[in-house]
């Protein structure tokens, strides 16, 4: 193409030249204007040639900028793919992370599900409906209830006063104690502790109840607090009963040598003096009994055996009266299986006493526990609310010649073994005396 450029602008040299000589004279104006118009020709020739040449140029390159931009979205299609790629990746990541997190979750749940089964104190937890939803295992144990019952349930449907008044009153309390009755007919003491539940923004949403059982405390203090009351109560019987003792000796004595000096008018005064003194002389043999201290010979005792004798004896002696035994199982304390004979039998002596027309006593062993449990029910004339507190008092007593120190020895001897001696009575409905003891 530059070799043609070349020659063109070689020719046009030549043909302007011959022009230039030309046209000095007259005859070469025709020529000089034929050669403008040739070389007009020539010049339109070559733009025309030109302009064609640049659009050729313009459209090769359109044409190489179209396979670029082919390439650019190669690259943007690539890079596209790669990025589809990458998301995909992290979403398994992802996939697995949310997989790790729920394991996770669900780990911490057992676990702190496993703890609170595991915490020896009860936990409660209600909603602001007051539904119950969660019991722990501690809590079922104490409270005798079922947490597959209870759960979605209303508290007033499975609890009793104090704790539905708590839970319906919302009242937060710091280790309170509360006497309560489970649902198994059970009287127990509760210490309470409880709380507002609050969520991670700060809102209320039930309440939390957290409890332990303090009824072997309770009767371990009772224990000890009648233990003390009756050793000192023993000392002080003891030096009475003795004093009286050497009174009463003396009075014997010299009631002897007046029997003996005296008319027979005067015998049937002596006499009644003598009985007097017999009764006196039993009262003090009784009050040194119960000052005795309690030396216990313990062993292995078979309570239903033991009962089942007591029973069979009592019946013997009472015809009219019926004696029924029950029991699920064989029960076995450790104690001293004589005395403990003696104040079984001192509780049904006294519920025969009851019912001087005749009567049933039906004498029911259980185990609740590490409790060994006999209650003995009669239907005699019950006993009045206000004597129910004062039966265990020695001296005190209904009966004309009673001297009052049958239950309270009962009392002693039940203490004595670790164990206590309830009654639960109305008047005209027959009394219930219930001997809790440690089983083995």
């Amino acid at each position: 193409m530059r070799s043609s450029v070349s020659a063109l602008y070689a020719f046009l040299g030549l043909i302007v030249g011959i022009l230039l000589v030309s046209g000095m004279t007259d005859r070469g104006r025709p020529f000089l204007i034929s050669a403008g118009v040739i070389f007009g020709i020539l010049v339109l020739v070559v733009m025309i040639r030109f302009f064609f040449m640049r659009e050729k140029k313009e459209i090769d390159s359109d044409l190489l900028k179209g396979h670029g931009d082919g390439a650019e979205v190669g690259f943007v299609v690539d890079t596209f793919q790669d990025v589809v790629d990458k998301l995909k990746e992290k979403e398994k990541e992802l996939e697995r992370l949310k997989a790790f997190a729920e394991e996770k979750a669900i780990r911490m749940e057992a676990y702190n599900e496993n703890i609170l089964q595991s915490v020896p104190s009860g936990v409660i937890s209600i909603d602001n409906s007051m539904q119950i939803k969660s019991v722990n295992q501690a809590a079922e144990r104490i409270l005798g209830i079922d947490a597959e019952e209870t759960i979605d349930k209303d508290v007033k449907e499975i609890f009793t006063e104090p704790l539905t008044a708590l839970m319906r009153d919302e009242k937060t309390v710091s280790r309170e104690e509360y006497e309560y009755v489970t649902n198994d007919n059970r009287n127990i003491w509760l210490g309470i502790t409880s709380s507002k539940l609050i969520n991670t923004s700060g809102e209320q949403i039930g309440l939390i109840f957290i409890f332990t059982d303090l009824t072997d405390i309770k009767q371990l203090q009772a224990q000890v607090e009648l233990k003390q009351r009756l050793s000192q109560l023993g000392e002080m019987s003891a030096g009475i009963a003795h004093e009286l003792r050497n009174s009463m000796s003396v009075i014997s004595g010299y009631a002897g040598l007046l029997s003996r000096k005296v008319d027979s008018e005067g015998k049937p005064t002596v006499q009644f003096i003598m009985t007097e003194i017999q009764h006196m002389n039993r009262i003090i043999s009784e009050l040194l009994s119960f000052a005795k201290p309690t030396d216990l010979s313990m062993g292995r005792v078979h309570l239903n055996g033991l009962i089942g004798k007591i029973a069979d004896s009592a019946a013997e002696d009472h015809q009219r009266v019926t004696i029924a035994v029950s029991g699920e199982g064989e029960i076995y304390v450790n104690g001293d299986e004589l005395l403990l004979g003696q104040a079984v039998s001192n509780v049904v002596i006294n519920a025969i006493e009851a019912m001087p027309e005749g009567g049933t006593i039906d004498i029911e062993l259980r185990k609740i526990h590490d409790r060994a449990e006999i209650e003995i029910r009669d239907s005699g004339i019950g006993i009045p609310e206000d004597i129910r507190q004062k039966i265990f008092l020695p001296f005190y007593t209904t009966k004309e010649e009673g001297i009052g120190f049958g239950l309270a020895l009962v009392q002693k001897i039940i203490v004595s073994h670790g164990g206590t001696i309830e009654v639960n009575s109305r008047e005209g409905e027959g009394a219930a005396f219930v001997i809790s003891l440690p089983a083995e």
